[in-house]
């Protein structure tokens, strides 16, 4: 049956269509009231001259479709298909930064993290969190308030002894026996849920409690130490208060485009306060139809979200809003409202996203150079790390078939290249082919030093490889009882970036990325120095082993030649008086005896 003859044949009723090419794969999903009609709508000639129409119907050979009750359920399914088969038809929320929660995990002892996927795996969720930076902060008062992890350690086996985090309180020590009982550090959870889930009263009540029975029982600074937990947890609460009078959610959509390239800017207003902005592009869109745009990108962005603002203002209006607003606000509970602001302040606060859309469009796709401190953040919110790094020291091994093994050790700071602080590693303890092994002696070199000398760690330790060079690197920290460096890896041709601790979450950069242009220029640099160094340490060897072979010539003298001449060729082509002005008549005589003038080899 043509095309054209399946689509007469369609219901009329609301539902999902799939179009199909030859080789049966989904290339676009839409929804409609009546299926008939909107799909008909294609073979019209006005929409078959547009590019994407035409193209889309030329590639088309089938079409499917999913017959639902109402405009709301298509909503839903429309966008769970298209996350599914991810059609290149459809427009596609791509973007290099998503929300931050914070998970509780469900082990023995369980740990707290910040992360940016759920995933269904026991644990419990809290968030998104605005700005990114706020989830990494709780998770830091949670360390050193109620004493719960985020550590990366083994806590099915006990060990040796506790790291770092436990000798400067932050830490249970749930890893090592005898250090904390399981009822303390399931009373230590219970408080961390109770302040996650905003139960401050009842977690206030509970500390009084426990801060009273110290007392009575004179354990006097355990009691000091609740209590100070006690106002930190009260003013947290009278914060919260004052915020929740200031105003409602809103979130506020701005773009700009030069098609095919698209920028996007998405500010979040938390209470009345402007507390993040998020940017989103696209090199897809040929020809833009902005309220089909925004029709797409709100569906894609809130119906698999948790939380859902009470207001969404975006520049133009378009055809599903209603029915949109309708399911949004069913899934929070709570009116939901999209707006598409004509005067006022809310028109001036669009106009502000506007601006920084049309700033980012720049940014990306003129390739601006940006400050030293918004490529910190970027690089922070890229991935996922504690705090904007404002030094990255980066590592790569080099050798060929495990001879002349070596590594390099480059230096990121405040936006440039720092080669004064580079670093060159000879292997020394490692026999044989085996990188994940001289990664551990170059870390556990490099930062026991540190240690040594109290100097400051980097912000992130970046290593050329991939996963299992990263967990070499972190198996070195861990031994020298280091547990909460931030430490990532980026493996060669897939340029795919892993965070440790975050390895199930790879971060995937579009080639655009400015992020990712850096991360690459680092690990290129590292890989640079090593291969260098590398071929010196080779060179020499070579050289050294074919001089010392030379009778009554010394290590010294070889030296001296080589250092002098530069190769093992310039040596040999010297005249014997040239030799002989550098190291002597008598060493001189012995080179030539060994070596008859050679012509020097040119090209």
């Amino acid at each position: 049956m043509e095309l054209r003859d399946k689509v007469a044949s369609l219901p009329l009723s609301p539902g999902v269509y799939l179009y199909k090419d030859v080789h049966a794969r989904v290339i676009y999903v839409g929804k409609a009231k009546s299926l008939r009609a909107r799909v008909r709508s294609y073979f019209n000639e006005d929409r078959l001259a547009d590019i994407k129409t035409g193209t889309l119907i030329s590639e088309a050979r089938d079409i499917d479709y999913i017959l639902v009750d109402n405009e709301k359920e298509a909503l839903a399914l429309e966008n769970n298909l298209i996350k599914q088969y991810k059609p290149r038809f459809n427009i596609l929320l791509r973007d290099d930064k998503t929300y931050p929660y914070i998970k509780l995990t469900n082990e023995r002892y369980p740990r707290v993290y910040v992360t940016r996927r759920l995933k269904k795996d026991g644990a419990t969720y809290y968030g998104p969190y605005f700005p990114a930076n706020l989830a990494h902060r709780l998770v830091h008062f949670i360390h050193r308030s109620f004493l719960v992890p985020s550590c990366k350690i083994d806590l099915t086996r006990f060990h040796p002894k506790p790291c770092l985090q436990y000798h400067i309180h932050r830490c249970l020590g749930p890893c090592v026996q005898g250090l904390t009982t399981d009822e303390a550090y399931a009373a230590a959870v219970r408080d961390v849920r109770l302040f996650l889930e905003g139960r401050h009263g009842d977690l206030a009540r509970g500390l009084r409690s426990r801060m009273q029975a110290a007392s009575d029982e004179m354990r006097f600074e355990e009691a000091a130490s609740l209590r100070d937990l006690i106002a930190t947890v009260d003013e947290i609460e009278e914060r919260q208060k004052m915020a929740a009078a200031k105003g409602d959610d809103v979130d506020i959509f701005a773009v700009y485009a030069e098609p095919p390239l698209v920028a996007l800017n998405l500010f979040h207003l938390r209470n009345g306060q402007i507390v993040d902005r998020r940017e989103l592009f696209w090199e897809d869109q040929p020809e833009f139809d902005e309220p089909q745009f925004f029709s797409a990108l709100l569906k894609q962005l809130y119906l698999d979200q948790q939380f859902i603002p009470a207001e969404i203002h975006v520049p133009v209006d378009f055809e599903d809003r209603e029915a949109l607003e309708e399911l949004l606000g069913e899934r929070r509970h709570r009116k939901v409202e999209i707006r598409t602001p004509q005067r006022g302040q809310k028109k001036a606060l669009l106009g502000l996203v506007e601006t920084n859309a049309r700033h980012s469009f720049d940014a990306r796709f003129r390739v601006l150079k940006p400050s030293s401190r918004a490529i910190q953040e970027a690089l922070q919110d890229a991935l996922n790390l504690p705090e904007p790094p404002a030094r990255i020291e980066c590592f790569d091994i080099s050798h060929i078939q495990g001879t002349d093994k070596v590594a390099s050790m480059v230096v990121w700071e405040d936006g440039r290249m720092k080669k004064s602080d580079y670093r060159k590693f000879i292997i020394r303890t490692v026999i044989g082919n085996d990188d994940f092994a001289s990664m551990r002696e170059v870390v556990t070199r490099r930062y026991s030093r540190l240690q040594e000398e109290k100097q400051p760690f980097p912000g992130l330790v970046l290593i050329d490889g991939g996963i299992g060079q990263l967990h070499a690197a972190a198996e070195a920290l861990e031994a020298i009882g280091i547990s909460d460096q931030a430490l990532a890896s980026i493996a060669k041709r897939e340029e795919i970036i892993s965070v440790y601790g975050q390895e199930d979450e790879p971060v995937v950069l579009d080639r655009f990325s400015p992020i990712l242009h850096l991360v690459q220029s680092i690990r290129d640099e590292a890989h640079r120095f090593a291969v260098t160094f590398h071929r010196s340490r080779r060179a020499a060897r070579q050289l050294t082993s074919e001089l010392d072979a030379v009778p009554g010539i010394g290590a010294k003298t070889v030296q001296k030649l080589l250092r002098h001449f530069g190769s093992s060729e310039l040596v040999k082509a010297a005249t014997e008086s040239e030799l002989a002005a550098l190291v002597g008549r008598a060493a001189a005589r012995r080179v030539k005896q060994a070596y008859p003038t050679v012509p020097l080899q040119t090209s």
